[in-house]
């Protein structure tokens, strides 16, 4: 078979230095469609560098997202781009991040997973700079045809939906050229700029890039929860269920304090949980994130 599950994850790791700057960060903050309104102080904390924090979920596109790309060339793996999902993001962050910065992002095969008639890839990447670790990141990678081996089939991510209602519900618009501003971050698939080329991959049209859903979702997470403030985020974990068009909203549903079997409150470290689910308004709520989870302080 194209994975060798255990040589992929026995194979040594690979490191590569990376650097960004306030222009990468507020790039990024626009692609996901900060900066509106333009003059509100709130949003300015994501467009001007004067004012500038960094959202978790930079960490994603980093360095153009280096990780990902050597983790699909690690040796072991040799599959077909084509038959390659997104399936899963999460972000862990260790400290806030820097506006500007200079790291070694080592990435690796964290490991292999056999779901049947697909596999799973869970590439770990990891960045620390010169006063230590910076952020853990693992993307999940949903291969099609490249299961039934006899593996493991790894743990379930499975989350139940609190009991109750949402704590808070926004909407967030995507704008129509949002997927050929979040591009210019690092992810040049033409499947988000090209209609001739989303035809070919089975779509009307170019859809959204599902980490640009996902940096929109923490962003409305912070900025409705937590008061604005990005340095409360410990972690930020996704599965990616559905795709989104470029001019659809957005609809952020959002539980406090909670877990897979609703428990309220903060688990023992004082780490608090928001419990997340994503769909598209146009599409008669299509489910987009699910089994999403932020833990903050």
């Amino acid at each position: 078979m194209p994975i060798d599950a255990a040589q992929a994850v026995a194979a040594e790791p690979r490191s590569a230095e990376i650097a960004w700057d306030h222009k990468d960060v507020q790039l990024y903050h626009l692609g996901l469609g900060a900066g509106v309104p333009a003059t509100d102080p709130d949003e300015l904390r994501y467009t001007l560098e004067s004012r500038l924090h960094v959202l978790p979920s930079f960490a994603t596109v980093a360095g153009a997202g280096m990780g990902v790309v050597g983790g699909l060339s690690a040796p072991g793996v040799d599959i077909d781009l084509a038959a390659v999902l997104h399936g899963g993001q999460t972000v862990e962050v260790h400290r806030p991040l820097p506006v500007a910065g200079r790291a070694v992002s080592t990435s690796r095969v964290a490991a292999v997973y056999d779901k049947g008639k697909a596999a799973i890839l869970v590439l770990r990447s990891e960045a620390a700079d010169a006063e230590g670790p910076l952020w853990t990141s693992d993307s999940q990678i949903f291969v099609r045809g490249e299961g039934g081996w006899g593996g493991d089939r790894g743990p379930s991510t499975r989350l139940e939906l609190p009991a109750r209602e949402p704590d808070r519900t926004v909407e967030r618009p995507v704008r129509e050229d949002q997927a050929l501003l979040y591009r210019l971050s690092g992810d040049w698939n033409p499947l988000h700029a090209d209609p001739e080329f989303a035809k070919l991959a089975g779509f009307d049209r170019p859809i959204l890039h599902g980490l640009c859903s996902y940096g929109m979702t923490l962003k409305a997470v912070v900025d409705t929860l937590l008061d604005g403030d990005v340095t409360r985020v410990r972690s930020y974990t996704t599965r990616f269920t559905g795709i989104v068009f470029p001019g659809e909203t957005l609809r952020v549903r959002m539980w406090r304090g909670t877990s897979g079997a609703d428990t309220p409150g903060a688990d023992k470290s004082g780490t608090g949980r928001i419990q997340v689910t994503v769909s598209a308004v146009e599409r008669d709520d299509a489910p987009v994130l699910a089994d999403t989870v932020v833990t903050h302080t």
